[in-house]
């Protein structure tokens, strides 16, 4: 497995970062990793060398780029505090175009014929939710995605695909989110809501370490479904 950034076409003449984790047994297919509201972050980076270990080609871009290149927040008080603030000055729309030229980005790439999967943890999985009704993408993976209930007139346009993951004692997905959430999956979307006892937000990279094995484990089996085991 190597580690490298590339630079994103935006369209407009500007260029925003990936950050990028190749699989050392490549098994042809992608996934785009999608940010906390932290930004691209030791955690996020971690996340994407995951997938790499897995054999995904994994990409991490930098959805703050507009507001701020580089973006890395702690979990301290005073980060968390900076990380609101960013979160309302994100463009969503934005942020999802951006994602729809990385995943142009791969299909792109030289001898690239496989499918892009985006999995996104806290804001990165309202997006992953969102994409998989707007933009052209295989499969999602929602971590906790926070906000995603304000956004179920989409769940009847998913296009792909999609798996999410919450804990019950989310703080910032109410029991109440949650259930509508799971009412409003069409049967197509394939993957399944998964509810984990006693857990809280943000157990996929740093909580309950058994509940984020499961998860991933019910992740990497969730995308070998939906885009296919080994090389395309």
């Amino acid at each position: 497995m190597s580690e490298a950034k590339t630079t994103i076409d935006a369209g407009d003449g500007r260029g925003f970062a990936a950050y990028v984790s190749r699989p050392g047994k490549p098994n042809g297919h992608a996934v785009i990793v999608l940010q906390e509201i932290f930004g691209v972050t030791d955690a996020i980076r971690g996340v994407a060398d995951r997938y790499a270990a897995e054999g995904y080609l994994a990409l991490a871009p930098d959805l703050y780029w507009r507001i701020e290149p580089g973006v890395e927040l702690s979990h301290s008080k005073a980060d968390i505090e900076r990380a609101f603030q960013y979160l309302e000055r994100f463009d969503e729309e934005a942020g999802l175009a951006d994602i729809g030229r990385v995943a142009a980005h791969i299909r792109a790439m030289p001898g690239f014929r496989g499918r892009v999967a985006v999995v996104g943890l806290c804001l990165g999985g309202k997006l992953a939710f969102r994409c998989a009704a707007r933009l052209e993408v295989d499969a999602a993976a929602v971590f906790y995605g926070v906000g995603v209930e304000d956004h179920l007139d989409e769940a009847a346009a998913l296009r792909c695909p999609v798996v999410l993951h919450y804990g019950d004692q989310d703080r910032y997905a109410s029991a109440e989110a949650q259930a509508r959430i799971e009412a409003a999956l069409p049967p197509a979307a394939g993957g399944g809501f998964h509810r984990y006892p006693g857990v809280g937000h943000g157990f996929y990279t740093r909580g309950d370490l058994e509940a984020a094995a499961l998860a991933h484990e019910r992740t990497t089996a969730f995308l070998r479904t939906a885009l296919g085991a080994g090389n395309r």
